[in-house]
């Protein structure tokens, strides 16, 4: 009966014609109502879809419907929250109760710091502040700038809804303070400390609540290769002018940060001598391959479960471009050694092939010229790779998950993971790029790596996600 009975108060809120703050043709704003003190008692939330429907609270979000519980609400004139005024229904309110819905207009931040977080309930002859924490949608984490950071280097947590974030908690429960945000919410950043040795998510608190990231950052458990003696890297047919990339084609660190060994995807000896316009296989760099236990990426599923879905399980790696990259050149990545670094719309771009491409200089707006600031790192969910986005596509195959990429690979006459460099005309995101000949800039590589990626949006009321259990 008590969920049926606040169904009831929703569908009558949400079926009213509009919301009205004020009529004086009849007895509710009659004078003898107007100087009756007014008093909040509690402020519910009211979710029908809830374990708990009328739920006491001490904030909401926009777009909420709350529930005032008090004395002298009958013949309320108007309602601020945050400084905003609201309109509700005075079909809904009585001497002890009325409902609000709060408006997804209401500032937040943009609020005039004494109205913030305040509602105000007034009358003709009276009025009452109250003490209320407004937020805006939960706060999420879209990505990381560098989820491998060294100490003192600078990360950049992207999302929405990360306003005044002030404290920020790493894995192992290390606490940062000292962050810098952003006047929009969508970004904050912080210096990595030292001694950060465990992996997993960050956790920021902020105006908004809480937002938690992928548990990738400073996850190294399933690296595939980094250059400095986790993986293997494998080379045949070297010349000093072809394509295959080995261990003397590697370089210290160029950006200073201590990582050891990187890859230029495209060597020294190759800008050099000069890349023309239109080629493909420009550079080529593989791990060994099918005589390399580590190449069995079933030793990943002790950290990764084999059901983990493609869409919540990536490939990360690092790249680092001090100069500006545009109009010419992308790399491929190839999970199985079977593919010519042809390129985008070659037969290596096949519906079913188990490749991907990264074009960083073309984006939903065209093409912008790229380049980072140190080290940044880049996710690919496996949901990306042409086979698996093709699968995922079609609803009534079986979905993949990170087993079917394991499969794949051990499947593969030759099941080494490689990324190269291709300069052939294609077109991508609606842009068609003609290639000129590729004289820089030095694009370096590292930490080729399998992460988990799922996105987590923290409950405010976790106790509901349990019963949904």
């Amino acid at each position: 009966m008590k969920s049926l009975k606040y169904t009831w108060i929703l569908c009558l809120a949400f079926l009213s014609v509009g919301f009205i703050s004020c009529n004086d043709d009849d007895e509710y704003f009659d004078d003898k109502y107007q100087d009756v003190k007014i008093v909040i008692d509690q402020i519910y939330l009211e979710d029908y879809e809830s374990s708990v429907p009328d739920r006491p609270v001490t904030f909401a979000r926009l777009g909420q419907l709350i529930r005032v519980e008090g004395s002298g609400l009958y013949g309320m004139k108007k309602v601020y929250i945050n400084g905003y005024e609201t309109y509700f229904n005075r079909a809904y309110v009585t001497d002890k109760s009325m409902l609000i819905q709060i408006n997804s207009n209401t500032p937040i931040v943009d609020a005039e710091p004494e109205d913030r977080n305040v509602i105000l309930f007034v009358k003709d002859k009276t009025q009452t502040p109250h003490d209320f924490i407004i937020r805006a949608a939960s706060p999420t984490v879209t990505s990381i700038s560098n989820t491998l950071p060294k100490a003192k280097e600078t990360v950049t947590v992207y999302g929405t809804g990360l306003d005044e974030t002030t404290k920020v908690t790493l894995p192992g429960g290390i606490e940062v303070t000292d962050i810098t945000n952003s006047e929009d919410g969508d970004w904050y950043s912080f210096t990595m400390p030292s001694g950060v040795t465990e992996s997993g998510h960050i956790l920021s608190e902020g105006a908004n609540g809480q937002a938690q990231s992928p548990s990738y950052f400073n996850y190294s458990s399933c690296m595939i290769l980094d250059f400095d003696g986790n993986g293997t890297q494998g080379s045949w047919s070297w010349s000093e002018t072809g394509s295959m990339t080995n261990a003397d084609d590697l370089v210290n660190d160029p950006a200073g940060s201590g990582r050891g060994k990187c890859l230029p995807i495209v060597p020294k000896r190759l800008l050099t001598a000069g890349v023309s316009s239109g080629k493909p296989r420009v550079s080529e760099c593989w791990t060994a391959g099918n005589d390399d236990e580590l190449d069995d990426w079933t030793r990943m599923t002790k950290y990764i479960p084999a059901t983990t879905p493609l869409t919540e399980v990536a490939l990360q790696f690092d790249i680092y471009v001090a100069n500006p990259w545009s109009g010419t050149g992308y790399i491929q990545i190839c999970l199985i050694n079977n593919f010519n670094y042809a390129g985008i719309g070659s037969d290596d771009d096949g519906a079913n092939n188990v490749v991907t491409f990264y074009v960083p200089w073309i984006t939903s707006g065209g093409i912008v010229p790229f380049s980072t600031e140190g080290w940044q790192t880049v996710t690919i969910p496996f949901s990306q790779f042409n086979k698996y986005a093709t699968l995922i596509a079609d609803k009534e195959a079986t979905q993949p998950t990170f087993q079917t990429v394991i499969d794949d690979r051990n499947a593969a006459t030759y099941r080494n993971f490689g990324m190269g460099f291709v300069n052939t005309d294609f077109s991508y995101l609606d842009v068609k790029v003609t290639s000129t000949p590729f004289t820089g800039p030095e694009i370096y590589i590292d930490n080729w790596r399998v992460v988990p990626c799922k996105s987590v949006v923290i409950s405010d009321y976790p106790e509901d996600e349990e019963t949904a259990k």
